[in-house]
């Protein structure tokens, strides 16, 4: 029956009306009355409202608002405009049966009658709750977002139009280009790229390629509105609308000038780190070469020296022995060079002012250079002083100016600088093995060709040259490099293809006073008579040792290695200096057979050569204390004096050992002696002997403690042993003889050569080993000196 009214309805207009409004549950479409009764009710006012036709027809329509709005008359209020104008519509909170509210969309149209009169009102509500969420939680996530770009200080980040001006302007971009918003806003970004971009056309570029292909990224330099460049990173995205008409650009910035410096210091680092590792590895390798050629040279040197006995009044042999050893010191340098290379050459550092000993270079920096080089030292007022090997200085300085004069064809300008400077902790953070701090200068700059960048990378390898095969080994700066490395310094070369080259050395500052620098002792060649053990691998440089010690009277037995010296030691012959080399094959090194050999025979004293130490008793560039040196190649005379020096100190060890002091009459107690040793047995038992006889002692290891004694406290006698480690005792005794007229000198030693020069310096030559009375009587010698 229902299907056949609803059939009926549909055959005529207001049926259908009424089928399509009971057929939407969409929308709530109903009736009210000129008072604002409901008088219909569709399936979507059920849905929305939740009341049944039957629970809400009838009752006023004022009953969907919340008790705020009714209040306030807004049910009537809206009436009212619907009757005058025709329409209302609104949206806001509407009440549904079960109490809760919903966001509604109302329309409310006036219905009147052919005549015009009122007859009631159609009312229209959608629920609009999800959509109002959304678009709230669209707005919360907009604001979110303009607060997160306008809160972004480290990215610059803005919109283009697009034509390319700046249509927004976050704290970032104000931040990192300068500009306040109402500075740049509408003007063309171009306006923050260099002139060299602009006339390339890069920001055109930048535009057309996001355009293209949706993105564009570069890296490049921009500038800030005080005219300052940065590097950035920019990306240029284009927006565009669902249609895909391009509406602009959005564009971010990011300064990575911090970026870049910290990745080019990195590189730096890695390069410098790398070349110094290559360094390194070739140091080892012409290191090892530098010990072979050392025994080769020891092999030629030891035998033309014996050979020049045998010739003795042959002219013209004599005359080719001599040109043979002058190859051999030129061989000898070579080797010299190398070891300063790879940091194997024990260093004799000394206290020196670098400007005073440029200085006493100039005459024989003149001679080398020719007349048409002009030189000029420039020393800076109040230069600190450094803790250097003297001679190694001298040779580095000489390299230099040979490669300057080189450089500038032998015409031109040297010019040798020394002045005090720091080096601070972003320099050091660049080079390897460096320590901030306070460093002596040495600057050595010439006029000549320059050297290019591709070459600069290699100019401290050994045996690289850019001289023609015969004007040049490729050493010179390889020796520097190596002695400043090994000094605890570092070298630095700045060079511009034909302007010139600056290298500048650096040494670390010593606060010390300066040392005394004296010449060489000279005098007769002494042997003796004792028995020398001689190790050494090498065959031929064995024979020679054994031959210059057996020329000099001593007594010697050989061995090929230190296991064999050991069997040797443990025979029972009696040894009374082992002389070995270094470098030893086997499992026993010869620090090790020195040891043992001690165990053994405590009264033995050693002597260590070599041409490469490989930091066996060598370490910080320096020998390890109580350590004795030869480096090869040695002449006879070398060999000769530093046997007597080592023999003598150990003879004065066994006196000191075995002495029994008897009371002595004190003679000489009004007598304060100095006494100057650095070995501590040495320096104890003579303490003790100088007590009995009656002396007031002041003790030193070394010459600069003594030095500083003598500055501060009243001396009558000075009693230095010759060979002390750094500054000598010949040194030592003539810088006191310099700063005190009045005082005393007695010189102790086993080297008999150095008698003559105590003679010069008026001191009491004293042979060690000296007894209780031998002491005595020197002491009553010097004291009898007028003064």
């Amino acid at each position: 029956m229902e299907t056949s009214n609803r059939f009926e309805a549909a055959q005529t207009t207001e049926g259908r009306y009424r089928l399509l409004v009971e057929a939407i549950t969409d929308y709530a479409i109903y009736m009210l009355d000129r008072e604002g009764r409901v008088t219909s009710w569709n399936p979507g006012a059920r849905r929305f409202k939740g009341y049944e036709a039957d629970e809400i027809i009838g009752r006023h329509f004022s009953t969907f608002y919340t008790d705020v709005e009714r209040s306030q008359n807004v049910p009537a209020q809206a009436l009212a405009e619907a009757e005058r104008t025709g329409r209302f519509e609104r949206e806001g909170w509407r009440v549904r049966k079960d109490g809760t509210q919903f966001w509604a969309h109302v329309v409310i149209d006036a219905i009147r009658s052919p005549q015009g009169d009122l007859v009631g009102f159609a009312k229209i509500t959608r629920d609009l709750t999800e959509r109002r969420a959304a678009e709230a939680k669209l707005r919360e996530s907009e604001e979110q977002f303009r607060l997160l770009v306008q809160s972004v200080t480290d990215y610059a980040i803005y919109m283009l139009d697009a034509g390319g001006h700046v249509a927004s302007w976050n704290a970032g971009a104000q931040h990192i280009k300068g500009y306040a918003p109402e500075e740049i806003i509408g003007r063309h970004f171009s306006d923050f790229y260099t002139e060299a971009d602009r006339a390339a056309g890069l920001p055109r570029i930048g535009l057309e390629t996001a355009t293209r292909n949706g993105r564009w990224e570069h890296e490049g330099q921009r500038v800030r509105k005080d005219g300052t460049v940065f590097w950035a990173n920019v990306v240029i995205d284009a927006i565009r609308d669902d249609a895909g008409k391009l509406l602009g650009f959005a564009k971010v910035t990011r300064d990575i000038t911090e970026r870049r410096e910290a990745e080019a210091a990195l590189q730096a680092a890695q390069a410098t780190m790398i070349r110094s590792q290559k360094l390194e590895a070739i140091g080892q390798l012409t290191g090892g070469v530098a010990h072979d050629f050392n025994n080769l040279l020891q092999v030629i040197s030891g035998n033309l020296q014996l050979l020049s006995k045998d010739i003795a009044g042959n002219a013209r042999a004599e005359m080719r022995v001599q040109s043979a050893l002058g190859g051999v010191a030129r061989g000898s340098k070579l080797a010299s060079q190398l070891l300063a290379f790879a940091r194997r050459q024990p260093l004799e550092p000394r206290v020196v002012n670098a400007g005073r000993l440029i200085k006493n270079m100039d005459e024989m920096l003149r001679r080398a250079l020719g007349g048409e080089i002009e030189v000029e030292t420039v020393v800076a007022g109040g230069l600190w002083n450094s803790l250097v090997d003297p001679d190694q200085l001298e040779n580095a300085v000489l390299n230099l100016a040979i490669n300057a004069r080189d450089a500038m064809k032998g015409e031109g300008r040297l010019t040798i600088e020394a002045s005090n400077a720091f080096l601070d902790d972003e320099y050091v953070r660049q080079h390897d093995e460096l320590s901030a701090g306070q460093y002596v200068m040495i600057a050595v700059t010439d006029t000549g060709t320059g050297i290019p960048p591709d070459i600069l990378e290699r100019v401290y390898e050994p045996f690289f040259t850019t001289k023609a095969e015969d004007k040049g080994t490729g050493l010179g700066l390889a020796m520097v490099y190596g002695f400043l490395k090994q000094s605890g310094g570092h070298v630095k070369i700045y060079s511009e293809v034909g302007a010139g080259t600056t290298v500048k050395l650096y040494f670390p500052r010593e606060v010390a006073s300066e040392d005394t620098m004296v010449g060489t002792p000279t005098g007769e060649v002494q042997g003796g008579e004792e028995t020398v053990l001689v190790v050494e691998d090498d065959e031929e440089v064995r024979e020679v040792a054994v031959s210059m010690l057996t020329e000099l009277g001593y007594r010697v037995v050989k061995a090929r290695d230190a296991a064999s010296a050991l069997v040797v030691i443990d025979s029972g012959i009696p040894i009374d200096l082992i002389f070995t080399d270094v470098m030893m094959p086997g499992s026993l090194r010869s620090p090790d057979l020195a040891r043992k050999a001690k165990e053994r025979l405590p009264n033995v004293a050693v002597l260590f050569t070599s041409g490469y130490t490989q930091n066996a008793i060598v370490h910080g560039g320096r020998l390890d204390p109580g350590v004795e040196l030869l480096v090869k190649p040695y002449t006879r005379e070398a060999l000769a004096r530093k046997i007597r020096h080592v023999l003598g100190n150990q003879a004065q060890r066994r006196v000191a050992q075995g002495s029994q002091h008897s009371a002595n009459e004190k003679t000489f107690k009004d007598a304060t002696v100095l006494l100057v040793e650095d070995d501590d047995l040495i320096r104890l038992t003579t303490t003790e002997m100088l007590s009995d006889i009656g002396c007031k002692v002041k003790e030193a290891s070394t010459a600069q403690e003594a030095m500083n004694i003598l500055d501060e406290q009243p001396v009558d006698i000075l009693l230095t042993d010759v060979g002390l480690p750094g500054i000598s005792g010949l040194q030592l005794a003539r810088h006191a003889k310099a700063c005190r007229l009045d005082l005393r000198l007695i010189l102790a030693t086993g080297d008999s050569g150095v008698k003559a020069e105590a003679a010069r310096l008026g001191a009491i030559f004293m042979v060690k080993p000296y007894t209780p009375e031998s002491l005595r009587r020197g002491l009553e010698h010097v004291m009898k000196q007028r003064r």
